[in-house]
């Protein structure tokens, strides 16, 4: 059983969730041959204020801080 775990910032929608899980499994079967029914994606949300980079949060870049 594989299993896809996916960090990202919060802001993801539910369309693109779901197209990345669609995909996801899609590519399992063909490169992998794994069974898409026992696929799982996780998808991990992480609020944008707990994330970093560039020395600064998610959050304070997107709100254009500086």
């Amino acid at each position: 059983m594989p299993v896809i775990i996916v960090r990202t910032v919060e802001g993801v929608t539910t369309q693109q969730k779901e197209q990345l899980i669609e995909q996801f499994t899609r590519t399992m079967k063909e490169v992998m041959g794994k069974n898409p029914e026992a696929t799982h994606i996780v998808i991990e949300e992480i609020p944008a204020e707990n994330w970093g980079i560039r020395g600064r949060t998610v959050a304070a870049i997107r709100s254009g801080k500086n």
